[in-house]
């Protein structure tokens, strides 16, 4: 065989072998390499994040204003003792008195009630709230997940592009370092050499911004899983149940259903109006007074030697009948409602969109043939070897490389875009109907 021919092989030959698999060495070759599922990312991400163990906190919290809401207020104890001082005649023959001779003892207990239901709608309030913190955990964990799953995809989607930018690399430098040699000995010429390099650099550049985007993706997604800094997440994807997602199956009425009943922040905005229809209830009772009922006893304080009394004491509500306090609640409640409305609008149009361009990135995806992919690959192995055979020269050769490459790209994306369309419904229903 001739010496431009075994050449020739050596690089197919190479190629061929990273096309069939037998390449992509160092693409997963960290030591912390973390190959999970989504549903074990999903578990995860509920056991460690941090954000969601702070917001549990938080409803914790709100269930103790609870019970500080259910308490009665204290009753008061007062209690006074001293000398008696006749400060009209100093002269008079009053008894001597002192702190322990024939002084003057006091002592009132009272005790304040509340009244118009004030204990009962601050309770009232203090559920309304708890109630509200758990939405708030629940809309972050909607929030939350939504991002880990769309990371998780993202990644393997880009995972699977940066395998082809691996191999080709691989095998573009392989064969630029075998071309130098032959450069030297006058065998292949110097724009053809250029060409190859320049091919080179281009997909290096490229697989630069690509590892960049997977970087940050996981980045992302290491904080939600809490993971460590230096794991490598390695998606593992059931492709074949992905494809099989049908979205035909579920019509826009019940997404919209799920939605109204699912979407926290649309609970939110209704749970802010129940709160302040409560708070003016509660305002509204704040303008009548409590009662105060008390028990007295004096010694030695008057004529009398021991008084005993009972007594009733209220605020007069002349000036301050809580009147501001009123009105701006009422007016809280139309900022609430409105608030609702426009919730209430934008969630129907949420839901909409995305199951508008759910059908379409469905359509585009379902309209590639099955076994494109897989003849693509074929005839990249067929031009390998009419390029062995010297039928095709280098060029034809390299654009066929870079259609490749631009294909599996395309491919991935549309892929991509279509769960990442279906996970778009999902976290505007609030239901995970594409698992």
């Amino acid at each position: 065989m001739p010496y431009q021919s075994k050449f020739a092989f050596f690089i197919v030959s190479f190629c061929l072998g990273f096309l069939l698999g037998l390449g992509c060495p160092g693409l997963y070759a960290q030591e912390d390499t973390l190959r999970l599922d989504l549903a074990k990312a999903e578990k995860m991400f509920l056991d460690s994040n941090y954000q969601l163990l702070a917001q549990k906190y938080n409803i914790e919290s709100q269930k103790a204003l609870i019970l500080q809401a259910r308490l009665y207020p204290n009753p008061n104890l007062s209690v006074a003792r001293g000398p008696v001082i006749p400060l009209h005649d100093p002269l008079s023959n009053y008894p001597t008195s002192s702190f322990t001779n024939n002084a003057e003892t006091q002592a009132q207990l009272s005790q304040v009630i509340l009244l118009a239901g004030k204990r009962n709608k601050q309770i009232k309030i203090a559920q309304a709230n708890e109630q509200l913190a758990e939405y708030q955990f629940f809309d972050l964990m909607r929030t939350l997940k939504y991002t880990l799953r769309s990371d998780f995809y993202n990644i393997y989607y880009l995972q699977r592009s940066a395998k082809v930018y691996d191999m080709e690399i691989k095998a573009l430098e392989q064969i630029v370092t075998a071309f130098n040699q032959q450069q030297d000995k006058g065998y292949i010429a110097e724009k053809e050499v250029v060409r190859i390099k320049a091919q080179l650099y281009s997909f290096k550049s490229e697989y630069l911004g690509l590892m960049g985007q997977i970087n940050a993706a996981e980045s992302d997604l290491k904080l939600l899983l809490q993971t460590k800094a230096n794991a490598y997440i390695v998606p593992q994807v059931d492709t074949a149940h992905v494809n099989h997602l049908n979205i035909d199956k579920y019509s826009l009425l019940a997404f919209l259903d799920s939605a109204s009943h699912n979407r926290t922040d649309l609970l939110m905005a209704r749970e802010n109006t129940v709160i302040n229809k409560l708070n003016y209830n509660y305002q509204r009772a704040l303008a009548v007074p409590d009662l105060t009922l008390s028990l007295s006893y004096d010694h030695q304080g008057s004529y009398a030697r021991d008084f005993n009394a009972a007594g009733v004491a209220m605020d007069l509500p002349f000036f301050n009948r809580n009147q501001g306090n009123i009105k701006s609640a009422k007016f809280m409640i139309d900022n609430t409602v409105a608030l609702e409305k426009s919730v209430n609008i934008q969630v129907t149009e949420n839901v909409n969109h995305a199951l508008e361009n759910a059908l379409l990135q469905d359509k585009l995806a379902k309209s590639i043939d099955g076994r494109f992919e897989h003849d693509f690959d074929r005839l990249m192995h067929e031009v390998l070897q009419s390029y062995q055979k010297r039928n095709i020269g280098m060029l034809d050769f390299l654009d066929f490389y870079d259609a490749y490459k631009q294909n599996t790209l395309e491919l991935n994306g549309v892929l991509y875009n279509r769960i990442q369309a279906l996970e778009d419904i999902n976290y505007n229903t609030a239901t995970n109907f594409f698992n």
